[in-house]
Formats: C-alpha cells, structure tokens, sequence
C-alpha cells in the first residue's frame, strides 16, 4: 500500500461534521453530536457506552478506522 501524503491542513469542523454523517447515514455509528465546546460524542450502538473524541481530526480517524475495518472484513465481491 502506497503512504498517503501529510494533510495540508487541519481537518475542519464541516469535514468532521460530513463525516459522522455519512458514517450514521450508513448505521456505521448509532450517533454523532458535536458539542459546544468542540468535542464529538459517539455512540456506536444504541444502548452502547458514549465515546467523547476531542475533535475533527479525531472524527476523521475513526472514519478511516471504521473504513479499514469495513474494506477488511467484508468478503471480496467481483
């Protein structure tokens, strides 16, 4: 696998924010609610434990946590 390139930039609130989208759109987390003070709370099943992430770069790394992790486990379709 080829290493990505380092980030230009910070991740940002609105790419986090399109992120936990997408990942509760698809039932990949049960819930994902930014808070007041910049930290995401994360639940990944209904009655699961909240998981309280710092910020958009922490987002971002569970999105590609939960994509490795998708791409992984799941049998190859051709």
């Amino acid at each position: 696998m080829i290493p990505l390139p380092p980030r230009p930039s910070e991740p940002t609130a609105a790419e986090a924010s399109a992120w936990a989208d997408v990942l509760v759109r698809r039932r990949l987390l049960h819930a994902a609610v930014l808070a007041p003070t910049g930290q995401w709370l994360v639940q990944d099943r209904p009655h699961g434990p909240v998981r309280v992430l710092m910020g958009p770069a922490e987002v971002l790394a569970l999105a590609a946590t939960i994509q490795h992790r998708t791409r992984t486990t799941r049998p190859e379709i051709r």
